[in-house]
């Protein structure tokens, strides 16, 4: 980059730089992940206070080596509304960790800022909408398994990793499993030990989640209940930690806004799903 530079990005996260100052962390479609130094921006007249997480910015930044700074920002989209509900504003948070954890400093991973802007307007549109809490639960796992793929850690979600057998589900055999071995991925059968083991309906579920929309039934409903799409997001919990070392924090205030629960109702036995 030169020592003026303009780019445009979604903040991903903001921090405290001495006393006035913010720390930005920036995902831009050209550069990847970057942070940014943006002084004088806590103060609250400041012309950089607009600086903040999941706003969409066109910067102009200055200075060579080491930290560079924002010299003018310009707010092209806000995802404040988020906000108004605590399981779109966790479920939006995780999806930026998430992409934090995936895309590294100066190398743009291809299609993922898209991806993740349209993730953040689909929740959106959960509050502006007034739709049940369990669609923000919902875009946060299909978010994760497409964030993922985008990134180079897809789900193995065609084959089973021993036999190599297609992973074909047979809706309507309530015997069917198959489990997900973290470091491996899915085997076929319920295996000692797994850590989630899925039946046909629910490994039907997951399989959809690549595609652009949310399963829905007929009726127009969302396809799958509350302790299913728990225990997705347990899954891609478990994958994310495995090959990215660790997972969202917002994982948890998810499961705390969508159920009284929290954790414990992922963990319970597996219900019958709608069928896809």
């Amino acid at each position: 980059m030169n020592s003026e530079d303009r780019l445009e990005g979604l903040v991903l996260k903001v921090g405290p730089l001495g006393e006035n100052d913010r720390l930005l962390t920036l995902l831009s479609a050209s550069h990847g992940q970057m942070r940014l130094a943006a002084p004088g921006a806590r103060r609250p007249k400041s012309s950089l206070a607009a600086a903040v997480p999941l706003a969409v910015l066109a910067l102009q930044v200055g200075g060579g080596r080491g930290l560079r700074r924002v010299r003018q920002l310009t707010v092209l989209r806000s995802f404040a509304a988020l906000a108004g509900r605590l399981e779109t504003l966790a479920a939006a948070q995780g999806l930026a960790e998430l992409s934090l954890l995936l895309v590294p400093e100066g190398s743009p991973v291809e299609g993922l800022l898209e991806t993740l802007l349209l993730l953040l307007a689909r929740l959106e549109q959960v509050v502006k909408e007034r739709q049940e809490g369990l669609g923000a639960l919902a875009l946060a796992v299909q978010g994760s398994v497409q964030l993922l793929a985008l990134g180079g850690y897809a789900l193995p979600l065609a084959h089973c990793m021993r036999s190599g057998a297609r992973l074909e589900p047979p809706l309507g055999d309530w015997s069917w499993r198959c489990s997900l071995i973290p470091d491996e991925g899915f085997v076929l059968g319920a295996v000692a030990g797994a850590h989630v083991v899925l039946n046909a309906s629910e490994l039907a579920l997951l399989q959809r989640l690549t595609r652009p929309a949310l399963p829905l039934c007929r009726d127009g409903s969302l396809m799958g209940p509350l302790p299913v799409w728990l225990r997705l997001l347990d899954l891609v919990e478990l994958w994310s930690r495995q090959h990215l070392g660790r997972s969202p924090r917002a994982w948890r205030l998810v499961r705390e806004a969508i159920s009284p629960r929290g954790p414990a109702a992922s963990s319970s036995g597996s219900a019958p799903p709608s069928s896809p």
